[in-house]
């Protein structure tokens, strides 16, 4: 038996977590282990269509409006994951800490506002452990020109790629439950080391 264990990818665009996160979920699904796997902003029909507003290039909602777009759709999603939650492991493509990094560290959104709404809808709902990846922003920009279609977070300055980036690492230091993946190095090295790592985290 494996444990039931809530799984969270998180980094800026082009960092690799989407990738691995497949990976892992093609694991998941060789050994048989129960899982869901889910995708933020998105995940159901109705957080699908808010993702479309967020992400799409003609948008220009306020800062405000931005973070209550993404936490209507991490509502949304809620009952699924209360439903799966310790009956089978869940793997989350972004998740609470993208929000406090994107919305406080990189648009200036007050943090309090953030925590008390998510934690409103979150409620006993808790990531167990997260797969942080950090890229320099050169790879960043040669793997997101490398993209076929640009959606509106593809395309913001430098600078806040960066602060968002600081904010994750300022998130995730010192804590136990995070596991930093440099994606400045080869692909398949860091597969094998997440893999390692899910394999002690389920025993």
């Amino acid at each position: 038996m494996s444990k039931k264990i809530v799984i969270a990818f998180e980094g800026i665009e082009g960092s690799g977590k989407t990738f691995h996160i497949d990976n892992v979920s093609k694991y998941l699904k060789r050994k048989k282990i129960p899982h869901i796997k889910l995708r933020e902003p998105g995940g159901n029909k109705n957080s699908e269509k808010i993702r479309k507003l967020i992400l799409d290039k003609k948008s220009n909602f306020k800062k405000k409006t931005d973070l209550l777009l993404y936490l209507a759709a991490r509502s949304e999603n809620m009952d699924n994951l209360e439903k799966n939650f310790r009956k089978k492991v869940i793997l989350l493509d972004r998740f609470t800490d993208s929000t406090i990094a994107y919305q406080h560290f990189g648009m200036g959104v007050n943090l309090d506002i953030i925590k008390k709404i998510n934690n409103h809808i979150l409620k006993s709902f808790k990531v167990d452990f997260t797969f942080l990846s950090i890229v320099n922003i050169n790879n960043m920009q040669k793997r997101l020109k490398q993209r076929k279609k640009l959606n509106r977070y593809d395309t913001f300055k430098e600078k806040f790629y960066k602060k968002v980036q600081n904010g994750f690492l300022r998130i995730s230091k010192n804590k136990k439950r995070y596991k930093i993946i440099n994606s400045n190095l080869p692909i398949e090295f860091n597969k094998k080391i997440i893999i390692d790592k899910i394999e002690k985290l389920l025993k």
